[in-house]
């Protein structure tokens, strides 16, 4: 059956969390659905683990692609550029509590909606275990872009979004590090027009392998598409879209 989503899910050395979230998509998924695997080197203990575990998985197509850049932004690039579904989701790979949003979210897509939040601020969602810094700067963020720049969501900094297919062919991404990239596509979205829903989701602190996000290091690059959501609310600037083929990955 041809997938009509694709599950990029990014790894680096995830072989203790990748059996529960693919066991958790094989189950709770029902739309037709293919996951792609983006990793950096072959030694990455994320691939044994689904190889030597296929039963875990049973019914859920998994697909291998090796990233030609290295890093968190490279992988989703890479799934990106790999996807041929109508619909994308970035998903976590230490996440197996969420999969049953998916249908969800995918159903808003196809009555609309261009980008889909997983939001853990909306009635419903929670995070929990979260560091305090990281925790105040991702709820300050949530609060600004959602009451002052009036961003249509109230979790605009998760990197578990959905996206139509439009999104990835048409809007040129200009982020080149860690999940910038999911903030910038949702602020040009809004300001072209698009539709932006969202559906409660929960998030809880790893409790294994590392986690890849970069607070310290990723924040300039976040703060240059608050920027950008502000300019659109209180200047209202011109919608631009660029095709797909003119990105460098």
């Amino acid at each position: 059956m041809t997938p009509q989503i694709d599950i990029v899910i990014p790894v680096y050395n995830e072989g203790s969390n990748i059996l529960p979230t693919l066991g958790a998509l094989a189950c709770k998924v029902k739309t037709p659905a293919r996951v792609l695997i983006c990793y950096d080197f072959d030694e990455d203990d994320t691939l044994p683990a689904i190889h030597g575990n296929p039963g875990v998985h049973a019914g859920l197509e998994v697909a291998f692609i090796r990233n030609r850049v290295r890093g968190a932004h490279g992988a989703v690039m890479a799934g990106f550029a790999s996807s041929t579904a109508p619909i994308v989701v970035a998903y976590p790979a230490d996440d197996d509590f969420n999969a049953g949003i998916i249908d969800s979210m995918a159903a808003m897509v196809r009555d609309g909606c261009d980008v889909v939040c997983a939001s853990r601020f909306l009635p419903g969602g929670k995070m929990e275990g979260c560091p305090w810094l990281k925790a105040t700067l991702v709820r300050t963020a949530a609060f600004t872009l959602n009451r002052v720049a009036a961003l249509p969501t109230r979790d605009p900094t998760s990197g578990f979004r959905m996206f139509s297919r439009r999104v990835i062919e048409q809007i040129e991404i200009e982020s080149d590090q860690g999940f910038c990239y999911s903030i910038e596509l949702l602020v040009k979205a809004h300001r072209l027009g698009w539709r932006i829903g969202e559906v409660p989701a929960v998030w809880f602190e790893r409790q294994r392998g590392t986690s890849r996000f970069r607070v310290m290091k990723w924040l300039p690059h976040y703060l240059r598409w608050f920027r950008y959501a502000f300019a659109t609310t209180f200047l209202r600037r011109s919608p631009q879209t660029v095709p797909m083929k003119s990105r460098q990955i």
